[in-house]
């Protein structure tokens, strides 16, 4: 199961509540670029129309060694394959004041690709600042406990 990309900034300025899992509708193109790393996730997130999912600005450029391809558009929406009760359930917790559904990784599970999907509320200035307290005094442990 390698995961082919990780949006670590999600991590950093979000509080992550819940995780699903779906799946992606991709073309060829699309799939052999993200199979060759070159996916990113960074300021990507989940919107919908009608009764369906979509990852919005999810950025996957076009596949090096493919040919000429007219109209492809890198940051498309591309639509996430869901259960009823999970895309209702995941748009009433969008709707929610101060919730969104964030990707936070790409990778595959057999030879299908996925995303993982989270339900997180944005952290403030000062909760960003204690997260990064708390890993510089886990860093300094680990030196400390290496050195003695």
């Amino acid at each position: 199961m390698p995961v082919y990309s990780v949006n670590k900034k999600a991590k950093f300025d979000f509080e992550l509540l819940e995780t699903f899992e779906a799946g992606l509708i991709l073309n060829g193109i699309e799939v052999k670029s993200i199979r060759s790393g070159q996916a990113s996730l960074k300021g990507a997130f989940v919107t919908f129309h009608n009764e369906a999912a979509f990852i919005t600005n999810f950025h996957i450029p076009k596949y090096k060694f493919s040919g000429k391809v007219e109209n492809y558009e890198p940051e498309r929406s591309r639509k996430l394959l869901l259960n009823r009760k999970e895309i209702s359930y995941l748009r009433g917790k969008s709707q929610e004041k101060g919730l969104t559904i964030v990707p936070i990784s790409l990778y595959t599970k057999g030879r299908h690709i996925k995303v993982e999907l989270a339900v997180a509320r944005g952290k403030k200035k000062y909760d960003k600042r204690e997260a990064i307290k708390k890993k510089d005094l886990k860093r300094e442990l680990s030196h400390k406990i290496k050195e003695g």
